[in-house]
């Protein structure tokens, strides 16, 4: 089993800033891919960022140039750094982890999510 354990939400005004943070445990031989993606009320989840084994990202088009997502230095961690925060930016935030555990077992998952508030 892999355990994502997400921290850092909160509620902040307009402009502000908030960073996230996912640290992953358990069984983990390997890690491909680490996202972010969020949910609003209402609204289908939806993808906001990943950082590859090889430290490529892609961001989805309304966050780029305010967010940034990082390995950290434990290579089983993912910050989302988030500046210029809008209302719109308001949702759960899911941390999500791909990669293989020992025996070459494909691994997905998912963290609890954390709140993110912007307030206008």
């Amino acid at each position: 089993q892999v355990q994502l354990v997400e921290s850092g939400g909160g509620l902040v005004q307009t402009g502000g800033s908030l960073r996230l943070s996912c640290a992953a445990s358990g069984s983990i031989a390997s890690i491909n891919i680490m996202a972010w993606h969020r949910q609003a009320p209402g609204k289908q989840r939806e993808f906001v960022a990943l950082i590859t084994s090889g430290y490529s990202t892609t961001y989805r088009d309304s966050v780029k140039g305010r967010f940034t997502i990082s390995r950290g230095n434990d290579k089983n961690t993912v910050d989302l750094e988030m500046n210029s925060l809008k209302p719109e930016d308001t949702a759960v935030y899911y941390c999500n982890v791909a990669g293989r555990r020992p025996g070459d077992i494909i691994f997905n998952s998912w963290g609890q999510g954390t709140q993110v508030t912007v307030s206008s």
